[in-house]
């Protein structure tokens, strides 16, 4: 619906250009009723909110020690976008397809794509150091590749996964691959799932009684006996998507998470028709890459934000380490933990300001790459999957690329039980692979870590490990707009919160609020 309404906005400005060419030449009188006509429609209807145009064409950025002028308004620019991350540059990409050219992005990082970061690994190779799968469900971020030209292609996972417990090696396969999940409790699950709306879990009618858990209390309680497949499957799976063990996650936030895949867990848990099922040609930052190259000098990299003032009047300036910047409506396109890293002048309100200081923010994750010739472990009927019950390896997997013309296999480890030493650390975890894969596993021809915690201080967390009697005293406080201020990020989409396809989605929803808050003031005037 949101992608329809933008498109709306999109067609009918699109059609007034069309007007204004046509009007040059004075044998067209239809066009200028037509454009009067749609002025009408613009100027008090709903879809009107989406066309938030200040007049202004090539607006210039607005910079303390140089400020560029334009007509009538010093510099001022429509709209401020802080992270150019997946959400904040398809904010960044609707506003200018509907004809809003009075914007600026703003990036802390030396570089684009947020939470996505690619790794070279030569002769057009790459392996995703950050966020890389979608699946069924996850349309946003699947037709902004397709509008960019980007292909995706499947998930490796044939063949039988590996599991080390109590120091004994067992292989199975597992159907449509990924992380088993016994039937008994995914039905239970699925149906209480029903009952928590994904996009405000607060508000579910036993939100009160379903936020008092965690995961493993309601398991637990559930007298159900799991296998060790199960177990460490759900152990493994439950760390990587929320950065915690059943034990530290609420039990209200994964049922939400359930119910934004149709109320199916066993799909979130499978790479085949699963949350897992496809990678992106190219690595999924290429998005954000391909969406920057279209902004020109619309986007500062190394250009942190440090202060927001006035936020709650009809002029904001937004003090970065470049200078500072005035505009009349600002996307925060950022965790809502590295939000505290802003001074905002006024205070902001103290529930927004109150789950900004308590989102959890210890999941950063880390992820490591092993290169070798071939992919070797396919040959014995291995998937590349290792999961042990303990120690530094969370989970490994086959990430190499569609024609296997390299073998590679990526990994989540535990920050804490690897050493940062990149000749230990990649001689440990070669040694678990060569118990799980083979003997070749000692031999790779690369070696890469990235640990989201240490590279730079953009990130703090790249899950949100949402604790039990979080949604229902703080989850109200997470999307409205607080005075010109208007909150973004794949946490706060209302669908997929968490996964790229949300931050799309909350891209998409940031630029239409933004467009309609403008044209309201464009309005009032």
């Amino acid at each position: 619906m949101l992608y329809i309404k933008i498109t709306i906005v999109i067609l009918i400005y699109a059609t007034i250009l069309v007007g204004e060419n046509m009007d040059s030449d004075n044998s067209n009188k239809p066009s200028l009723a037509r454009r009067r006509f749609l002025a009408q429609a613009l100027s008090g209807g709903a879809i009107a909110g989406g066309l938030a145009l200040t007049g202004r064409a090539g607006a210039s950025v607005a910079l303390s020690g140089g400020e560029a002028g334009q007509p009538g308004t010093s510099g001022l620019l429509d709209v401020v976008i802080i992270g150019a991350g997946l959400a904040g540059l398809t904010a960044a990409r609707d506003l200018q397809k509907a004809g809003c050219e009075s914007f600026k992005v703003v990036e802390a990082r030396d570089r684009v794509g947020g939470r996505t970061y690619n790794h070279d690994l030569g002769n057009g190779v790459i392996s995703e150091a950050g966020g890389q799968w979608i699946g069924p469900g996850q349309t946003a971020i699947a037709d902004l590749a397709r509008q960019l030209n980007v292909g995706t292609f499947d998930q490796y996972y044939q063949g039988k996964s590996t599991y080390f417990a109590r120091g004994a090696r067992y292989a199975e396969e597992v159907s449509g691959g990924g992380a088993s999940i016994d039937h008994r409790l995914a039905k239970k699950l699925n149906d209480l799932a029903r009952t928590v709306p994904h996009e405000a879990p607060w508000k579910a009618p036993n939100a009160a009684q379903l936020d008092q858990l965690t995961m493993a209390d309601w398991i637990l309680q559930q007298g159900i006996t799991l296998s060790n497949t199960d177990k460490i499957g759900l152990n493994a799976s439950t760390s990587l998507t929320f950065g915690t063990p059943p034990a530290g996650v609420g039990l209200l936030h994964y049922l939400s998470w359930i119910n934004t895949a149709n109320c199916d867990v066993e799909s979130l848990e499978r790479i085949e028709d699963g949350a897992q099922e496809s990678r992106i040609a190219g690595g999924s930052q290429i998005l954000s890459i391909k969406m920057a190259e279209a902004l020109g000098d619309k986007l500062s990299l190394s250009c942190p934000v440090r202060k927001i003032v006035d936020w709650d009047k009809d002029i904001v300036e937004v003090h970065t380490d470049q200078g500072i910047i005035r505009t009349r409506q600002v996307i925060v396109a950022l965790n809502p933990a590295l939000c505290n890293q802003i001074h905002f002048s006024p205070a902001l309100p103290q529930g927004r300001a109150e789950l900004q200081k308590r989102w959890p923010a210890h999941a950063p994750m880390r992820k490591t790459v092993h290169v070798y010739p071939r992919p070797f472990w396919r040959e014995k009927g291995l998937n590349g999957q290792v999961a042990p019950t303990d120690g530094p390896l969370i989970w490994s997997y086959d990430n190499s690329p569609p024609d296997g013309s390299v073998g590679v296999i990526a990994a989540f480890t535990r920050p804490g039980q690897l050493s940062h030493d990149p000749a230990e650390a990649q001689r440990v975890l070669s040694d678990i692979y060569a118990r799980a894969l083979g003997e070749e596993a000692h031999h790779p021809t690369q070696f890469h870590d990235y640990d989201w915690g240490k590279v730079d201080p953009w990130s703090l967390s790249c899950i949100h490990p949402i604790p039990p009697r979080f949604w229902t005293q703080w989850g109200q406080y997470l999307r409205p707009p607080a005075g010109r201020l208007i909150w973004s990020g794949t946490e706060t989409a209302d669908i997929w919160a968490g996964a790229m396809d949300g931050a799309v989605r909350s891209g998409q929803q940031a630029a239409l609020t933004a467009l309609q808050a403008l044209n309201q003031t464009r309005r009032s005037l």
